[in-house]
């Protein structure tokens, strides 16, 4: 029995040692530290830093994938690629396919059956975090020249970061291998690089970008080849060139070639340079510029104000039918073209000096206005013999400004300069319009003079209203209210006098008066009516409103009136 619990006790000691020696085998596992992931194209490369005790330790690794549309946290899943590796880094691009979607990523250390915390989560977006793999290139050496052709990052790969290839730009560093001298400049995939020294050895490489995503790519492996004699053929056009203002194009080039020749113009939309296949037969000809002699011709058939790019050339042929084709030359309508300087007029008032600008290209040209927007800066000064005469500036949006605070008998200068920000361009200046002030002195009598001459004119609108109302009073007086009354000799003879027919209704008022001649007075009262001069005088006053074409009636009303009396 004591052998069997002596047994028993050394059985339990050795495992209570094998549980302290697992617990402080897993508190002494740290965890790794400094997570990074390195990404080029769809490869991606875990990496991350070990402080602790290395010896027989391994490392997995879990993520979480966060979809869009997905509501509840997503589970951990082992990292393909990072289980049990005995190094700091492992490759898992086979496990990465959502690449704009939020990933987390945690490793942990391992030995045996001892494991170390987590690690801190690092989180990434495959497409934020991925760099711009090399592209593939090809060169080829052409009359003194190198001919270029590149491939577009993974090129040659099903699973592919970067899904529009056309959004790459390309810059080329060039060198003269023995000299060391790099330049820069931009490239298209399919490309000549021209301006090289014949029979000389160069190196370049090749970087790709995304400039509307700020992305650079990494250079492509550097790529040395010598350059070949170069042969100037006469025939061949040079010093291509565009002339542009307000909208109008114009190819021009030269020509050294003492024969009879006819030119060509060719083009190409912009494009179809910026794709990766041979455009060679794509280039179409110019219309109104074939076969044609002169070496200037108008572009403005092909060019559109708000169109892209182009590319121009000219074939030139001579009578034995060798042609020769020029250089290329770009074409980008709104940074190409120059803008023209506005024109101006000025105008000017008592205190105010009025500018009328009229934008480049002239009124018509809306589109040039709108494709700028415009904004033009005032150049104003006193033109005087004192040459520190200060120039002032104003700048505005509108195609109307004034300018205040004029001196007077002052001549005033203005000219006016019309500018681009979207662009970063400018006109030259309008030429330069003067105008002069009035004279201070004369200043207050014009003031005078108008306030005279306007109080004049409401004075005799005044009066002729005036006038007019009295006029109107006087016939409605006239009609309503008649200022003829029946003479004082006749007012008491009774009414039989009114109720003759020959008294006008009161629907219409007319005035008629009597004459009473002296004979009717002698069968009368003599003694009464000689003593009765208002009586005479009456007479005489009625006769004054006797009518002429009613002399009838008078004598009628006399007899009328005398056969009463008697």
């Amino acid at each position: 029995l004591l052998s069997w619990t002596a047994l028993f006790l050394d059985i339990l000691t050795i495992l209570i040692c094998l549980d302290i020696v697992f617990f402080i085998g897993q508190t002494n596992l740290k965890s790794p530290q400094d997570i990074q992931v390195y990404a080029v194209n769809t490869n991606f490369t875990l990496m991350w830093n070990y402080t602790g005790d290395g010896t027989n330790v391994t490392f997995s690794a879990q993520y979480q994938c966060f979809d869009d549309l997905q509501t509840s946290e997503p589970e951990w899943k082992e990292l393909s690629g990072c289980q049990n590796v005995s190094h700091t880094e492992c490759d898992f691009s086979s496990a990465i396919t959502a690449y704009y979607d939020t990933h987390h990523i945690r490793i942990r250390a391992e030995r045996r059956e001892a494991k170390s915390p987590w690690s801190s989560i690092f989180e990434m977006i495959p497409y934020e975090i991925a760099q711009i793999g090399p592209p593939e290139i090809a060169l080829q050496s052409i009359n003194g020249a190198i001919k270029i052709n590149i491939s577009p990052p993974e090129a040659n790969q099903v699973r592919k970061m970067w899904l529009i290839s056309v959004f790459f730009k390309y810059n080329v560093v060039i060198w003269d291998n023995s000299s060391n001298v790099e330049k820069v400049r931009s490239i298209l995939p399919i490309d000549v690089i021209n301006d090289l020294a014949p029979e000389t050895t160069y190196c370049l490489k090749v970087q790709a970008t995304v400039p509307l995503e700020y992305k650079e790519g990494l250079f492509s492996p550097i790529h040395c080849i010598k350059t070949t004699r170069k042969v100037n053929d006469l025939l061949c056009p040079t010093n291509v060139r565009v002339f542009a203002l307000n909208m109008k194009f114009y190819l021009l080039w030269d020509n050294h070639y003492n024969e009879h020749v006819t030119y060509t113009v060719q083009y190409l939309t912009g494009y179809l340079k910026n794709l990766y296949d041979d455009y060679s037969s794509k280039w179409q000809k110019v219309s109104g510029c074939e076969n044609i002699t002169s070496m200037k011709c108008n572009l403005s058939s092909v060019i559109k104000p708000t169109s892209a790019s182009y590319y121009f050339r000219v074939q030139a042929m001579n009578e034995y039918n060798k042609s020769c084709l020029s250089k290329d030359v770009e074409v980008d309508p709104p940074v190409t073209n120059e803008i023209g300087p506005p024109d101006v007029k000025v105008d000017i008032s008592d205190v105010l000096l009025h500018i009328k600008i009229t934008p480049p290209g002239g009124p018509g040209n809306k589109i040039m206005s709108d494709l700028y927007d415009f904004s033009y800066q005032i150049l104003y000064w006193k033109n005087s013999s004192d040459n520190e005469e200060e120039v002032k500036m104003k700048e505005t949006k509108q195609t109307i400004a004034t300018v205040s605070d004029l001196a007077p008998s002052t001549l005033y200068c203005v000219k006016v300069q019309a500018f681009s920000e979207a662009y970063n361009k400018s006109s030259d200046f309008s030429r330069e319009e003067c105008i002069g002030t009035a004279g201070g002195k004369h200043l207050p009598l014009i003031i005078l003079a108008t306030f005279a001459g306007a109080l004049t004119v409401v004075l005799i609108v005044a009066s002729l209203v005036i006038f007019f109302l009295y006029q109107v009073y006087n016939k409605i007086k006239y009609m309503f209210f008649p200022s003829c009354q029946t003479p004082l000799n006749i007012e008491g003879f009774g009414a039989q006098l009114f109720n003759s027919p020959f008294v006008p209704t009161v629907e219409e008022p007319v005035e008629i008066c009597y004459i009473i001649e002296s004979r009717i007075t002698e069968e009368v009262n003599q003694i009464d009516f000689k003593d009765n001069k208002h009586f005479k005088q009456s007479s005489r006053d009625s006769g004054n409103y006797s009518y002429d074409d009613n002399t009838s009636q008078s004598k009628g009303s006399e007899e009328t009136l005398g056969n009463d009396i008697l």
